[in-house]
């Protein structure tokens, strides 16, 4: 019986291309796990057409993953807890499948999505952070997070974020809800958590690019309104790396 499963994946995406698949392209998340799903259901003689595993959000290159929602739709005569460990033992070790359940056949998991919760972490210090460095932006100077956090004010609620867009070829609404912007730091880590309805493509990491700016005093914190009311990608700042960048919910 077709079924429709609801998937909960964390991933590495280091030696990825993002989540999307692509054509000719082996390194996107998405496509491991719908490679893993088509043997399965191929050596059950269930493939009948293409697996097609819809996520959430589409993470860029480089972008982790604690708490990727997914579905997909299988005819398959295993159990929930035999399909997952299934995935496990064929998925690469920096991808992981932490829960899978049959859900409503009208689930969806990216338009029944209502919110996003995004990590972005950065790292000032003389000790070298050598086991976390893939999921840190070094810092040479640290920042004022007191600027930072009163320059993130500016961007909390519904706004349009365009000059905060990293496709300059993006012809639908720029238009999102950020709800908070939490600025952290604990012994020379900061964390921005940025909890929102949705993001644009590069959104956050063009926003952490132009509020570690205005903590390193390059801009001012009342620049933050003049450069969303410019509605330009070039008058925000640079986009920091995707390392630093992880997504840690999806909210139904």
């Amino acid at each position: 019986m077709l079924e429709n499963y609801k998937l909960l994946i964390s991933y590495d995406g280091s030696r990825y291309l993002g989540w999307e698949r692509q054509p000719g392209i082996d390194r996107t998340i998405q496509g491991k796990i719908e490679a893993v799903l088509s043997r399965m259901l191929l050596a059950e003689g269930k493939l009948q057409q293409p697996v097609d595993l819809i996520g959430a959000g589409r993470t860029d290159a480089g972008v982790h993953a604690r708490g990727m929602c997914a579905n997909v739709f299988l005819d398959s005569k295993r159990s929930e807890g035999e399909i997952r460990a299934y995935l496990n033992r064929y998925l690469p070790d920096d991808i992981s499948v932490d829960a899978l359940s049959i859900c409503g056949k009208r689930f969806h998991a990216r338009y029944h999505a209502i919110g996003k919760l995004y990590r972005y972490s950065c790292y000032f210090g003389e000790k070298k952070p050598v086991f976390e460095r893939k999921y840190l932006l070094i810092l040479p100077v640290m920042p004022d997070v007191e600027r930072m956090r009163l320059a993130a004010e500016a961007l909390i609620g519904e706004k349009d974020y365009r000059s905060f867009c990293g496709n300059p070829r993006m012809k639908k609404s720029t238009l999102r809800r950020i709800d908070r912007i939490e600025i952290l730091e604990r012994k020379g880590c900061i964390r921005f958590y940025f909890h929102g309805n949705g993001f644009l493509q590069h959104q956050i990491r063009i926003m952490v690019g132009t509020l570690l700016e205005i903590g390193l005093g390059k801009r001012e914190p009342g620049d933050m309104e003049r450069i969303l009311l410019a509605k330009d990608r070039s008058q925000a700042g640079y986009t920091a790396e995707a390392g630093g960048l992880c997504l840690m919910r999806v909210e139904y």
